[in-house]
């Protein structure tokens, strides 16, 4: 089956997952580090968990943040969608479940993440986030209302809200082209735009290393690796 042309379109939607960034050697969540293996997710990426014992959380924030800046390049991928936004003469919103910057690095303009930024900090008191690339610890202060010890990955941890939904399901609801690219289709509310996307009129395309939990709903579905898919089908190889 021949994929759509995106060129074609007029108001596109791109969600990408963790598959876009795995190329550029970062690992999932659970894989970060071999040293994270023993705790549970609970014990990292709550809240609660953050009340409980800011250390260890910053700690492992810290450790993937390190990982981020030292090594991660953007690769194929990330590039082939940034080439294609940068001439495309329609509206383009780029979604993304990941909290790495490789989408700012290959040049994507405004890229709206879903599950925060690892290289930004919010203060837990004031609500001011601000970007970062260093540690951060339980002394670290907030430059914008002088608190102590508040402030926090701006990570959207487990039982907290999407950031940016208000932007990101308009844009879905008069969107002719949806893609997924890299997700495993089991993450809500993000595995929910597929069935937004199709009610409203949309074509829908899945690009991902094997199919996902709700692949049988895509229009289309081309299997993968990402620096391999992507530059094809936006036709920037």
């Amino acid at each position: 089956m021949n994929l759509p042309d995106p060129r074609h379109f007029k108001n596109i939607v791109v969600l990408t997952g963790a598959g876009v960034s795995a190329e550029s050697g970062l690992r999932t969540f659970r894989d970060n580090n071999g040293l994270w293996r023993e705790y549970r997710v609970e014990e990292l990426a709550t809240p609660e968990a953050f009340t409980k014992n800011p250390k260890l959380v910053h700690a492992f924030y810290n450790s993937r943040r390190h990982t981020l800046l030292q090594s991660a390049k953007a690769n194929k991928a990330h590039f082939a969608l940034a080439n294609f936004e940068s001439t495309f003469e329609g509206n383009f919103l780029l979604v993304t479940q990941n909290v790495d910057n490789l989408h700012e690095q290959a040049g994507s303009k405004n890229p709206h993440h879903l599950h925060g930024e690892l290289l930004r900090a919010r203060c837990g008191l004031c609500e001011h986030s601000v970007d970062i690339e260093g540690d951060l610890t339980c002394q670290s202060i907030c430059r914008h209302c002088g608190g102590i010890g508040a402030m926090r990955p701006d990570i959207v941890w487990f039982g907290e809200m999407p950031q940016q939904l208000e932007l990101i399901e308009p844009a879905l609801s008069r969107c002719d082209l949806f893609v997924s690219i890299g997700t495993s289709g089991t993450v809500y509310p993000a595995a929910g735009f597929l069935r937004l996307a199709k009610t409203n009129g949309a074509i829908t395309v899945e690009l991902n290393l094997e199919a996902s939990a709700n692949s049988g709903f895509f229009d289309y579905c081309s299997l993968g690796l990402a620096s391999d898919v992507l530059p094809n089908f936006f036709h920037t190889a």
